[in-house]
């Protein structure tokens, strides 16, 4: 899935720090099996070159067009058409895609040397799955964070069940049933980003790196974070998220995504109206899906949560075959077709019974034949 000849990715090292650029900038750098497989070749290589001494990830810039800016973004996330046309024709592609990005995402997890992710622009599905291993994770005020996948029909992988569940109170149930965008604001308050500087400054710090390289990693990342704090935004935007936390705690802290309904309804507030607008048009079922694992996830060691997510995803294309699988309809719907108009099965929330969540989470294979049976974490 290349542009033209370009590569997918593109590869640097500067004064000691491997950057890795992805390179699909008319798509939003979304990611291809093709760029998952280039990202795990070079982390690999990397891991054990004595020439790198961290690693950074960052987005390409979309080219300016009709009198619009240049604009930067980091990853939107998986390719979602190309999920949709491969699962109607029974590619195996599509379980290969799963497997391998969920591989990677693990592998940048637990990443032998300092990772970074500049997260400018969109951040979302894939993207966070990419940035939210990362050891340093810098936000810019031009980022849009989401992990939107129940509106296609799908839920937050890529880990998701593993990092949402872990921000404070209910907030994980509340960002992973809904899908709301964050901003820089809301991403350091909610720890999922760990600082912030100015878009378009990386340039600045891959130049100082060229001209003095850095020796050992402790010194490296030492230049990385005074340069971010040098670069950091002299104001940061009014939290909008955080601003309602006490909100998300009540409503989502309920038993079922019936009974989170049921409370925001009688919330008369703007913010619950709108909340609740924003579920209409998600996959009730994936809803009730994604309030689950997001439940099982909190008490879970990363790899055994990836491998959950693994048979969660093959369920998601297996359980309905094609056309009738709710990721396929919630693709055709969004991003195929662009009716906005999904046909869910089941229609509403009150027709999702327990079974049809729990059939998410049986085993796809036995233990010992798990695609991501070997992934280990560190003690």
């Amino acid at each position: 899935m290349h542009q033209g000849n370009a590569s997918p990715i593109l590869t640097e090292v500067a004064g000691g720090l491997g950057v890795i650029t992805l390179n699909r900038a008319k798509a939003l750098n979304a990611l291809s099996l093709e760029m998952v497989r280039e990202l795990t070749v070079v982390l690999r290589g990397w891991a054990t070159d004595p020439a790198v001494q961290a690693v950074l990830l960052c987005g390409s810039a979309r080219p300016a067009v009709e009198g619009k800016q240049s604009a930067t973004h980091f990853c939107a996330g998986g390719d979602i058409r190309y999920l949709h046309d491969a699962s109607l024709a029974g590619d195996f592609g599509v379980d290969d895609f799963f497997t391998e990005e969920y591989a990677l995402d693990h592998f940048i997890h637990t990443y032998p040397k300092p990772t970074i992710a500049w997260m400018e622009g969109i951040t979302m599905g894939g993207g966070m799955g990419l940035a939210q291993g990362c050891k340093l994770r810098v936000a810019t005020e031009t980022l849009r964070m989401a992990m939107p996948e129940t509106r296609i029909g799908l839920f937050p992988d890529v880990a998701g069940g593993y990092f949402l569940s872990r921000c404070a109170g209910s907030v994980g149930e509340y960002l992973g049933i809904v899908g709301p965008h964050l901003h820089v604001t809301d991403a350091l308050t909610l720890g999922l980003a760990d600082a912030h500087a100015k878009g378009g400054s990386l340039q600045g710090l891959l130049d100082q790196l060229r001209q003095v390289p850095s020796h050992g990693a402790d010194e490296l990342m030492g230049r990385v974070h005074a340069y971010v704090d040098q670069q950091g935004l002299t104001t940061l935007p009014d939290a909008t998220i955080t601003a309602h936390l006490e909100q998300i705690n009540r409503h989502f802290g309920q038993e079922t995504v019936q009974d989170m309904a049921a409370s925001l309804a009688e919330d008369a507030s703007d913010w619950a109206r709108q909340t609740l607008a924003q579920m209409a048009g998600h996959s009730p079922l994936m809803m009730c899906v994604t309030l689950e694992q997001i439940r099982r996830a909190r008490s879970m060691p990363l790899a055994d949560e990836f491998r959950m997510e693994r048979s969660m995803v093959r369920h998601c294309f297996q359980l309905r075959k094609g056309a009738a699988s709710e990721t396929v309809e919630g693709v055709r719907a969004l991003v195929v077709d662009k009716d906005n108009q999904p046909r869910w099965n089941p229609p509403s929330l009150a027709e999702v019974e327990p079974a049809m969540v729990e059939a998410f989470f049986e085993p796809a294979w036995p233990a010992h034949a798990h695609p991501l049976r070997d992934l280990i974490d560190p003690n």
